[in-house]
């Protein structure tokens, strides 16, 4: 409805310009919103949610471009609209809300609270009317605007102890100190092993999503030796993903869960930090494995991140759409005979044959492309030539929304993916586009004082960082350090720690997920759960654990140490919420190896060539040459003495506090590092 104009038409979000010209009289999260509720004596009405969510297309579409939905909300509330992808920390702080009140959540996330940002009521999606014993908006929008000029003492009394509950809470979850990690690990691991489906692969039951940081846990557990079953499970379930439809088969990429059990009918919506996260998984199973299969579909994928998802700049996208002309999956779905006239019907009827597609469909008529009953899973030359052109002509059809903002934290997760892909395939070019991605964060969302953005669209730019952005982005600079060996990359995550010390820390444990300075909050939320991606505290002590090891920084060896003091406790209620989180663990309670490789710079190649065949995450590699020596004895002054061989190379290898004589020649070491 372009009739009318709200207080979102400024904004950068796409999904807040998606409601720009609704009815409602929405505001973006400002000091304006609050100050006209408060001026007005009004409650306010907060709608989260993100561009790429079905339910909160739908939402908006029944309610927030209705007239008469906008007329009560206009008249009674004040409104305001955040995307949870550019402001997480409201999203976490209102979410726990709706997860305390009714026990669940999800977007569209609906908030009723009072002008102090005080909430008094939580749900997640309403149909505009009533209906089939479910509560429809206008009724439940007049019930609250009774109830608040009639008896506004008691909705301020609730809404001032479902604060008070909701900060106690928070604080509640580290306060107990545990010893015995071990302990956390195994029933980690056994709590995996009963969850996994043996038939289809993945945990649980549908929807089922990828989890890869429940893949990574088990990779580095099967390293360690502790479960025979860990690296079975995580191949089923990676290989049952790329047979399904989750993955897609023509463009590539991987969409957000399944709707089903056998990963056959996905939530369409491709998100940008679930392909991150897989490549990741898929590179490392190619490292133990080397099957084709895992190599293939990091290609894959990251060709449809670089085709589909990058920017000429070399920021990554955030999401494209489930829906096409408001039907969803719309746009990935096939018909038979649509087949055969594409490609002709010698080749269509290969095709068909191969991804099971028939004239029945297998999705509401149509077919979704899958290879669950195959064991045949690489497309030869002809296949891969009918896909081309398939793409090609999918091209055609009503394009996808795309939600093209750049954020840090997603970024910085491809950066990391594009990094360990580059080093694991050898791919240079892989390498590049990572380093083109962290320069693009730094020219275009680093402000002069090194501090982050958030988000960045079309020049323009929103939010200040929060936790999340520097924790992935030191992740990423740790990454690229792994796979170029170039110092920088160490400087930048050791500066990217100071920052998130002196900005985030929560002296009592932990670390904020907001700013210091963030005072539009009513509390600093504090996440440690690692849900769909890990959280920020779970990749701050992965960091910490890698960069301590590598460096033997003490003042980053101090801060992981009361880390894990935080995190015991967690891990013992419940271990399978802080997979991420406890392979940290496993690198703090298990041997490690810190190699220190003294070589010439002409060198360095060969050197990443070695550790490219290498899965071993409790190995770490600080190199030094002549010419990153000054630096690197800056963050590392344990290696002051390590050039003063007349002769390089020099291996130096430590296990368990326990260093062995200095080698010149990897060979020697080779099955110490392997």
């Amino acid at each position: 409805m372009n009739n009318y104009t709200n207080h979102l038409i400024d904004e950068v979000s796409p999904y807040l310009l998606q409601h720009a010209h609704n009815p409602v009289d929405w505001y973006p999260w400002s000091d304006k919103a609050f100050e006209k509720a408060t001026g007005e004596n009004k409650p306010i009405f907060l709608s989260i949610g993100y561009s790429t969510c079905h339910w909160c297309h739908v939402m908006a579409h029944e309610s927030f471009e209705d007239e008469e939905v906008a007329k009560v909300l206009n008249k009674n509330f004040v409104s305001i609209k955040v995307d949870r992808e550019e402001r997480p920390d409201i999203d976490s702080i209102y979410m726990n809300v709706a997860q305390t009140l009714t026990g669940s959540g999800g977007w569209p996330l609906t908030i009723i609270m009072t002008p102090e940002k005080k909430p008094f009521f939580a749900g997640t999606y309403f149909p505009k009317n009533s209906k089939y014993g479910r509560t429809g908006l206008i009724d439940l929008l007049n019930t609250v605007t009774d109830k608040w000029l009639k008896d506004r003492e008691t909705i301020l009394n609730s809404s001032n102890e479902i604060t008070s509950a909701i900060k106690n809470y928070e604080e509640s979850k580290i306060n107990k100190v545990v010893k015995n990690n071990k302990d956390s690990i195994i029933d980690a691991i056994e709590g995996l092993e009963s969850n996994f489906d043996s038939k289809y692969g993945g945990f649980g039951n549908a929807p089922k999503f990828p989890t890869p940081h429940n893949l990574l846990f088990l990779l580095h557990c099967h390293k360690l030796g502790l479960s025979k079953n860990a690296l079975p499970i995580v191949e089923k379930t990676l290989i049952s993903m790329y047979k399904g439809g989750i993955f897609d088969h023509i463009g590539y990429g991987f969409s957000r869960y399944s709707t089903d059990n056998k990963w056959l009918v996905p939530h369409f919506e491709k998100m940008l930090y679930d392909n991150a996260l897989l490549v990741i998984v898929y590179s490392q199973a190619y490292q133990i494995t080397k099957k084709d299969l895992y190599k293939y579909i990091v290609e894959k994928t990251l060709e449809y991140i670089s085709r589909e998802m990058t920017s000429k700049d070399g920021g990554f996208y955030s999401a494209q759409d489930a829906d096409s002309q408001g039907e969803e999956g719309k746009y990935y779905t096939w018909d038979y005979k649509e087949i055969i006239d594409v490609l002709g019907k010698d080749k269509g009827e290969d095709f068909c044959k191969f991804y099971n597609v028939s004239k029945r469909g297998n999705f509401e008529g149509k077919n979704i492309l899958n290879l669950i009953h195959k064991d045949e899973l690489l497309p030869n030359d002809r296949i891969k030539e009918s896909i081309n052109k398939l793409y090609t002509y999918r091209l055609n059809r009503y394009p996808l929304h795309k939600d093209d903002k750049i954020l840090v934290s997603w970024n910085s997760m491809m950066i990391t993916a594009y990094a360990l892909a580059g080093r694991v395939f050898n791919n240079n070019s892989y390498v590049e586009i990572a380093e083109k991605g962290l320069s693009f964060i730094k020219n275009n969302l680093t402000k002069e004082d090194k501090s982050l953005y958030i988000s960045y669209r079309d020049g323009n730019v929103s939010g200040n960082g929060l936790l999340d952005d520097y924790a992935y982005l030191a992740w990423a600079n740790l990454e690229l350090y792994n796979t170029s060996y170039q110092t920088e990359y160490l400087v930048n995550c050791k500066n990217i720690l100071n920052k998130m010390e002196k900005d985030f820390l929560d002296p009592k444990g932990g670390y904020f997920l907001s700013p210091k300075d963030s005072g539009d909050l009513i509390y600093r939320p504090k996440e440690f759960y690692d849900g769909a991606v890990p959280s920020a505290n779970s990749i701050l002590v992965y960091v910490f654990s890698k960069y301590s090891k590598l460096t033997g920084d003490s003042d980053v060896q101090n801060s992981l140490d009361k880390q894990l003091k935080v995190y015991s406790s967690l891990f013992e209620a419940q271990p399978l919420a802080y997979t991420f989180g406890l392979q940290a663990l496993l690198l703090n309670i298990y041997p490690t190896k810190e190699l220190v490789s003294v070589i010439e710079s002409k060198d360095i190649d060969e050197l990443k060539k070695e550790f490219s065949n290498i899965y071993n995450p409790q190995i770490t590699n600080l190199v030094i040459t002549e010419e990153t020596r000054d630096s690197i004895n800056k963050l590392a002054p344990f290696t002051e003495s390590y050039l003063e061989n007349s002769s390089v190379p020099f291996y130096y290898l430590c296990e368990n506090y326990t260093c062995l004589e200095p080698v010149n020649n990897i060979d020697k070491i080779r099955k110490e590092i392997e």
